[in-house]
């Protein structure tokens, strides 16, 4: 797969993960609020490398 399908993908993942935060502080949900920073610090721990590698050739 090539890197930037990979970066869109897990950019849909952050944006789900943002918005999965933003729901939990809406609605007041501590547990939900915690689950959906650890996904988005799970994202983000998965993109890191593919954006340390640098372009591609």
């Amino acid at each position: 797969m090539s890197r930037n399908a990979q970066l869109v993908g897990w950019s849909l993942f952050i944006l789900s993960a943002l918005s999965y935060i933003a729901d939990a502080v809406h609605i007041g949900d501590m547990i939900s609020l915690l689950a959906s920073l650890l996904f988005l610090f799970a994202c983000v721990v998965f993109v890191y490398p593919i954006l340390r590698s640098g372009p591609t050739r």
